[in-house]
């Protein structure tokens, strides 16, 4: 079905592993057009709770865009590359489903921009982020230099982006970048324990919860008006009163998305 990516779903959680590991799952046309595909199978399939995003290989998640593929376009064709990877990443950062990298080794360039456009990161005590597009005279294109500062602050970012300075995993996490930090043999393991967590609650709560706080960084949505919108609809749904009806009878609710 996808020509760059595996995928399997288990107790709703789709793994994706970006499988380029010759070219370190560089991301190149192929990728993102699998990466649509996908995003299209995971809103429509109901049985898709939450996903987790990796790389094959031990050595990296994603490090970077394929350069062999854009060394040669001029100004319009850039832009039109640009956009490409700023559409695909918005997608997963609204996706209605949590969205997680577990970033494994080497997440530089688009491999970062694409990280950072996941709702969270888990990553392996070897992993590498940073944003080295000065070393080619560029700067990222896929939402790096907006997301790199939401996360960590304009200072640091500033710092990083300008120097091209690769960090650690755990100053990754010092800085806000990643929540959690695990050996290379657990971090798939860790990262769906909490996914486990998160699709045990209410799905129309969790989507609502991604949308609201998105609109954080949306200057062009009131996210006081949104969360107030939000907070009603959750109010129409059965999981808002199978949930109440839990708490009173003090048992486990059990969620039907409706």
């Amino acid at each position: 079905m996808y020509q760059t990516l595996l995928t399997h779903l288990e107790n709703g959680i789709l793994t994706i592993t970006i499988n380029r590991p010759d070219k370190l799952n560089a991301l190149n046309k192929d990728v993102f057009n699998d990466l649509n595909k996908v995003l299209d199978e995971i809103e429509s399939n109901a049985s898709i709770k939450s996903v987790v995003i990796t790389g094959a290989g031990p050595k990296a998640f994603v490090a970077g865009a394929d350069i062999s593929e854009f060394a040669d376009l001029n100004k319009a064709q850039a832009m039109a590359l640009s956009k490409r990877g700023q559409d695909t990443f918005a997608r997963i950062e609204n996706c209605t489903k949590p969205f997680v990298a577990a970033v494994n080794g080497f997440a530089l360039g688009g491999g970062c921009e694409l990280a950072m456009s996941c709702h969270f990161r888990v990553a392996s005590e070897n992993a590498k982020f940073g944003q080295p597009e000065v070393n080619l005279g560029l700067i990222p294109g896929y939402g790096g230099t907006q997301r790199l500062v939401q996360l960590i602050g304009k200072g640091k970012a500033m710092e990083l982006l300008m120097s091209a300075h690769l960090i650690d995993a755990n100053e990754a996490k010092q800085y806000g970048l990643v929540n959690y930090v695990t050996t290379a043999d657990t971090l798939l393991d860790h990262t769906k324990k909490i996914l486990e967590i998160i699709n045990s609650k209410a799905p129309l709560a969790v989507a609502g919860c991604i949308k609201a706080a998105n609109a954080v960084y949306d200057e062009t949505k009131d996210g006081y008006a949104l969360e107030i919108a939000e907070f009603g609809n959750c109010f129409d749904t059965a999981d808002r009163k199978e949930g109440v009806a839990a708490f009173l009878e003090k048992r486990k609710a059990s969620f039907t998305s409706k």
